[in-house]
């Protein structure tokens, strides 16, 4: 089974084409990612009108060079999948739009793929995990703890109320006038500050739920910064460590009790897996690799390439969906919020009126 997956609900144009086997196992035959930072660079965050127009003018291009790469003609694939959401409305519109042209003119069937379910199956392209596993996503829009058990089948046991981990990133980066993405800039300068020196809350801590939420350390991030300005070179690593530490510390608290709900309600999960640009984060993989070995699973990260945003994660999920004949009409809508409770939910409904016939 070959599947065309296109990404476009953020600021990375991709495309990519994946072959799944019988076993289940998987092969990327081309994956390209052309990504948008430049252009979002001087306002310090993505603006979607921007990435929208940058979407129509190179997915065409990206596409024909993930087919090329692949070596293949549109009458090799067996479907054509795209995320229809949850992301930035304008760009998801032009993806799913070309999916449906391309599925229409060939006669393919279409795959409406959640951007979200794309990320938690991702490692079973990787790795071949199997369910039920333990998601732990977190990038620059989402920050969740879900219990994967079946391709449609997921519990979201935590997920933040306000900020998402990356978007704390980035805000700090922008804060302290260091580049875009943040995330990188704030890991580099953590790395010779000192992580001791400012008193930052770690919210939620200690809570039985797996819930998450940032924006209070974030606003304390600030008013630090702000009694000491101007900043010198030391005070922005020494804020930056600071900052990073503690998330490391929420994100192994909150972490924590997702694995103890997730072991009260399914059992130990066949692997912790992470997904998402954060688990790029040296100091947080750290956190992960120490909490895996406390429940006794195995630590699944897939390679950077394929936590961030990209096309074989869409088309892998693609294949897993059309595996079991999953797929979507030409009048599907796109979704800027979609979350995975709903698609389990529709996933369960779907299946019994199945049953029922």
């Amino acid at each position: 089974m070959i599947v065309l997956g296109i990404e476009t609900t953020c600021d990375e144009t991709a495309a990519a084409v994946v072959e799944r086997f019988e076993d289940g196992s998987g092969n990327i035959l081309s994956n390209v990612v052309l990504s948008q930072a430049r252009e979002h660079a001087a306002f310090g965050g993505v603006v979607p009108e921007i990435a929208a127009r940058a979407h129509v003018e190179v997915l065409d291009v990206i596409i024909a060079n993930a087919m090329t790469q692949a070596g293949l003609r549109y009458d090799a694939i067996d479907g054509v999948a795209a995320a229809a959401g949850p992301g930035l409305i304008g760009g998801v519109i032009v993806g799913l739009t070309t999916a449906k042209a391309i599925a229409l003119v060939q006669n393919k069937p279409l795959i409406a793929v959640n951007h979200l379910e794309a990320h938690a199956l991702t490692a079973r392209l990787t790795d071949q995990t199997a369910f039920p596993y333990c998601l732990f996503l977190a990038s620059g829009g989402h920050t969740q703890i879900v219990a994967v058990r079946g391709v449609g089948d997921y519990v979201r046991l935590g997920t933040t109320q306000d900020d998402a981990i990356g978007e704390a990133f980035d805000k700090t980066a922008k804060l302290l006038g260091l580049g875009y993405p943040g995330g990188p800039q704030v890991e580099k300068e953590a790395a010779r500050g000192n992580a001791t020196r400012f008193t930052l809350p770690r919210p939620m801590h200690g809570r039985k739920d797996a819930d998450f939420s940032l924006s209070g350390l974030k606003t304390a991030l600030r008013l630090e910064a702000e009694k000491i300005a101007p900043l010198t070179d030391q005070d922005v690593a020494d804020l930056c460590a600071s900052f990073q530490q503690a998330v490391v510390d929420v994100v192994f608290d909150r972490l924590r009790s997702g694995l103890l709900l997730f072991r009260a309600r399914f059992g130990t999960p066949s692997a912790l897996v992470a997904a998402g640009g954060v688990a790029a984060n040296h100091a947080i993989r750290k956190v992960l690799i120490r909490l895996a070995f406390e429940v006794g699973a195995t630590l699944v990260v897939p390679p950077p390439d394929l936590c961030t945003d990209n096309g074989a994660m869409i088309a892998w999920a693609g294949c897993e969906r059309l595996a079991l004949g999953l797929t979507d009409s030409l009048d599907v809508a796109p979704r800027a919020r979609w979350p995975l409770d709903e698609v389990a939910a529709a996933e369960g409904a779907r299946r019994r009126t199945a049953a029922y016939k």
